[in-house]
């Protein structure tokens, strides 16, 4: 072959490569364009990953699936050997190598919060296996996979359904640790969700507003702090999360609370990644909720999951959103919390949430079923209107109880009815049908026990609400069950004053000093109103305002 020839060969395949090159690039701008306008997903790339995530993905290539099987059978074997400690590391490798592969991840977590967790006595235990199920969603899959569905429903649901429903022994730990740790952020039990949304979104706007080499940073610098990470780990190192007192006195009190509101911020993006702004969306949409409980939460990520599904759509999150909701309405308004003993918490009705949960039952009905007549959106916006008649009946709310029970007629126009209150007479009649002895002291031990609880925190229309349907149950029982001996129950008073004492020996000593109080004024009421009943032509207790 001469050389004419050969530097011809050399040339066609230089521009033959070339070719090819552009080729090959133009349908990857294609199929680039196509990914992003219809939102799917894909191996080949992945955004805001780690170093060790990137390695691996260029490094192994398609062999990481091999490594990420092998992972897969070891922590089955594991799970079997119920050897699980190891586990938690095996299935952040798992993410690590397979970041896009959702479904791996939702199993992993729901392992960790539903099978692993009930293996362990310990409520702690418990706790600190739903917390990783948690923050593998939370904290890496959803950094890899920010528009599935899939993994904003799972952690909604360990939420909404691990942690605030009843089923796992363990429950009020759950919800008594997770109420605690936002306080502990927030440092308050109703923080003002606006001002820590004004805050700055992040530490870069933080250091735009307050310059390294500013005044303010010249007085941190005196203080100790070297630089933001210094600030925000001294912050956060505190129970519950506080700036150092060596700040007071040596800066403004309008600049240290703009420093705290925004280091609250921050660490609740970087710890429960919430977005006060979202927050404060969410609550001028369906009402003001409380933070602490795990419904709130739920409808956070559900609430997130249709906001970045292509869409805007997912029956799945849809649902999660009404369920929590509901379930809000139920009781999502939090009295108490105890640090000490996680085993006790006292939750009552966000009776302010009703017309929302009603409104967006009716929205869902809509996008999902169309407005079908048999739905099951429609049938659980029956039963929700049926519960909030009780509900708003038994705490006062006879004017809404009257507009929700002309709802119920409105949809059930075929049924008879009887007025609002012998519906919720039935309802009440409900409570203690087939109740055996047994049963009927722990419902109304029960309803005496959170009437004081709301009595101490100056909610009088729950207090009364709650006495109220407790002898409503004592009456009912007793005229239908409890006339036999054997099945009869001791007075109310005496029932009464057992379930006091037991709250005057249990309750912090705060607690039992106010409710002292409250006997006490209770006790005087009750002397004035029988000495004026005995005076002739004074109106009796019952006439008095």
């Amino acid at each position: 072959m001469n050389k004419f020839r050969i530097i011809t060969m050399y040339f066609a395949l230089v521009v033959l490569t070339i070719a090819l090159l552009f080729c090959s690039s133009g349908v990857s701008r294609r199929l680039d364009a196509a990914v992003e306008k219809h939102h799917l997903r894909f191996t080949g790339e992945i955004k805001n990953a780690p170093v060790l995530v990137t390695f691996t993905t260029v490094a192994l290539g398609s062999f990481r699936g091999i490594v990420a099987d092998l992972l897969w059978l070891r922590a089955e074997a594991l799970k079997e050997k119920q050897n699980y400690f190891e586990m938690v590391q095996l299935a952040r490798w798992i993410t690590d190598l397979q970041p896009t592969f959702s479904g791996a991840t939702a199993y992993l977590a729901w392992n960790m919060a539903y099978n692993i967790s009930v293996t362990c006595s310990s409520h702690a235990e418990r706790w600190r296996w739903v917390n990783e199920g948690i923050r593998l969603i939370r904290d890496l899959a959803l950094e890899y996979n920010p528009e599935d569905p899939i993994l904003y429903k799972d952690l909604a649901w360990i939420f909404q359904h691990k942690l605030g429903n009843v089923l796992d022994d363990a429950n009020l730990y759950y919800k008594n640790r997770l109420a605690i740790q936002m306080m502990n952020i927030t440092g308050s039990a109703e923080p003002s969700w606006k001002d820590l949304a004004s805050a700055p979104a992040n530490e870069k706007e933080f250091m735009k507003k307050y310059p390294a080499d500013g005044e303010v940073w010249g007085v941190l610098n005196k203080c100790g702090f070297k630089d933001f990470d210094a600030l925000y780990d001294d912050f956060r190192s505190r129970t519950p999360a506080a700036l150092s007192a060596s700040l007071k006195g040596r800066v403004g009190e309008k600049l240290l609370k703009e420093m705290e509101l925004f280091l609250r911020a921050e660490l609740l993006r970087r710890q429960l990644k919430l977005d006060p702004a979202v927050i404060v969306e969410i609550n001028e949409r369906y009402g003001v909720l409380d933070w602490r409980v795990p419904e709130s939460q739920a409808i956070y990520w559900a609430t997130m999951g249709l906001k970045r599904t292509p869409g805007n759509k997912d029956v799945n999150l849809g649902r999660l959103i009404t369920q929590s909701l509901y379930e809000s309405f139920r009781g999502g308004r939090l009295l108490m919390v105890n640090d000490k003993d996680f085993n006790n918490i006292v939750v009552a009705p966000n009776i302010a949430l009703v017309d929302a949960v009603y409104n967006t039952y009716g929205e869902v009905h809509q996008i999902y079923d169309g407005g079908a007549e048999y739905s099951t959106f429609r049938s659980a916006r029956i039963n929700f209107i049926k519960e909030a008649i009780g509900i708003l009946y038994n705490y006062g709310k006879f004017s809404k109880a009257k507009e929700y029970y002309d709802l119920l007629i409105k949809e059930e126009p075929h049924r008879k009815r009887e007025d609002l209150e012998a519906f919720v007479t039935a309802q009440w009649a409900e409570d203690v049908r087939d109740a055996g002895v047994k049963k009927a002291s722990e419902v109304i031990s029960g309803l005496i026990f959170k009437s004081i609880f709301y009595l101490i925190y100056n909610d009088n229309d729950a207090a009364l609400a709650n006495e109220r349907m407790a002898r409503y149950i004592y009456a009912k029982y007793s005229a239908d069950i409890g006339s036999m001996e054997r099945m009869k129950l001791p007075s109310y008073n005496q029932i009464k004053r057992v379930v006091v004492e037991q709250c005057m020996k249990t309750f912090p000593p705060q607690m039992v000093l106010i409710l002292k109080a409250k006997i006490a004024a209770e006790q005087n009421e009750k002397q004035i109103d029988n000495m004026l009943k005995k005076i002739p032509g004074v109106p009796g207790a019952k006439e008095r305002k």
